[in-house]
C-alpha cells in the first residue's frame, strides 16, 4: 500500500513539472504568433496597402501586443518559476475565457435567424437587410462602415470572372457558384426583371423594371465601380456571408475555449509545482 502511494505521489509531482513545460511551450508559440501579428501591422504601416488592409492595421497591432505581453507572463511564470507572473497570467487567462464564452453566446444570438429567399432554378439566395438581427444592421451596414465594406469588396474583385463556368447566354451556369455577396452585389435582384447581356451588364426592359417601387432596381449601375454595391440586396448578401462566417467562428471559439481552459488548469498545476519546489528548497539543510 505504501509503495502505491509513493508511486502516485511521484506521478503527481511529475505531472506538475510537465505542466510547467507545457504552459511554457504553448506560450512560446503564442509569443511568436503575437510577434507575427505586430510585424504584419508594421508592414501594412510602412508599405501601405488598400483601405481594406488598413482596417486590419490597428487590430493586428493591439492584439499582437496583448498576446506578446500575456505570453511573456506565462513564460516567466512557468519556466522561471515566478508565481507573481503566473498569478497575473492566470487572471488574464480567466478574463479571456469569460470573454470567449460571452462572444460565443453572443454570436449564436445574432446569427440564429434562418433567412434568404432561394431563387427558383438559380442555386443562390437573395437577402434583405431587414432579414437579419438589429445589431448586425446597426453596426455592420451603417453608412459609416458600409463605405469601408464597399472598398473591401472592390479591392477583393468579388464581381470579376463571374462567367468562368458558363457562357454568354446561359445564366444558370454563370450564377451556379455565386456566393451570397456576389448574388447581392454583382447583379440586380431577380424581381427587377432586367435582361442579362453578360455577367455584369444588364439591360432595363422597355417597359421599365418589374418592381418600380424597389430602390435596388434604380440603384443598379452597369459601371464596374458601382454595380449594386449600394443596393439593399448587397448589404443583405454581406450580412449573410458574415452570419455564415460567424457560425464557423463560433465552432472555432468553442475549440479555443476548451484549449484556453486546459491551459488555465495547467497553469494552476504550475503554481502548485512552484510552491512545492520553493517549500523543498526552504527545507534543505545548509551545506557545511
Amino acid at each position: 500500500m505504501g509503495t502505491c502511494l509513493k508511486k502516485l505521489a511521484a506521478t503527481l509531482v511529475s505531472m506538475f513539472r510537465i505542466s510547467n513545460t507545457v504552459v511554457g511551450a504553448l506560450n512560446v508559440l503564442s509569443l511568436l504568433l503575437g510577434i507575427a501579428a505586430v510585424g504584419s501591422s508594421a508592414y501594412i504601416h510602412v508599405r501601405g496597402g488598400s483601405d481594406c488592409q488598413k482596417v486590419l492595421q490597428v487590430p493586428l497591432l493591439v492584439g499582437g501586443i496583448f498576446v506578446v505581453l500575456v505570453s511573456a507572463l506565462g513564460i516567466v511564470g512557468s519556466l522561471c518559476r515566478v508565481n507573481g507572473a503566473l498569478y497575473a497570467y492566470l487572471l488574464v487567462t480567466f478574463m479571456v475565457i469569460v470573454g470567449l464564452a460571452f462572444f460565443t453566446v453572443f454570436a449564436l444570438f445574432v446569427t440564429n435567424r434562418k433567412v434568404g429567399q432561394r431563387v427558383s432554378g438559380k442555386g443562390y439566395g437573395e437577402y434583405r437587410v431587414a432579414d437579419f438581427s438589429h445589431w448586425l444592421q446597426r453596426y455592420v451596414v451603417n453608412n459609416k462602415n458600409w463605405d469601408e465594406v464597399k472598398s473591401c469588396l472592390m479591392d477583393a474583385h468579388v464581381c470579376q470572372n463571374l462567367a468562368l463556368n458558363g457562357g454568354r447566354n446561359n445564366d444558370s451556369l454563370i450564377f451556379k457558384h455565386f456566393s451570397t455577396t456576389q448574388a447581392g452585389c454583382c447583379k440586380p435582384p431577380v424581381y427587377c426583371g432586367f435582361i442579362m447581356k453578360n455577367a455584369t451588364f444588364w439591360e432595363v426592359p422597355k417597359k421599365g423594371p418589374a418592381a418600380n417601387n424597389n430602390t435596388d432596381c434604380s440603384t443598379w449601375n452597369n459601371s464596374k465601380e458601382k454595380l449594386c454595391y449600394d443596393c439593399n440586396s448587397c448589404k443583405g448578401g454581406v450580412l449573410a456571408n458574415i452570419r455564415n462566417q460567424w457560425r464557423r467562428l463560433t465552432v472555432f471559439n468553442a475549440c479555443v475555449l476548451v484549449l484556453v481552459t486546459a491551459i488555465y488548469a495547467l497553469g494552476c498545476y504550475a503554481i502548485k509545482n512552484n510552491r512545492s519546489d520553493s517549500h523543498c528548497n526552504h527545507r534543505k539543510p545548509p551545506i557545511p
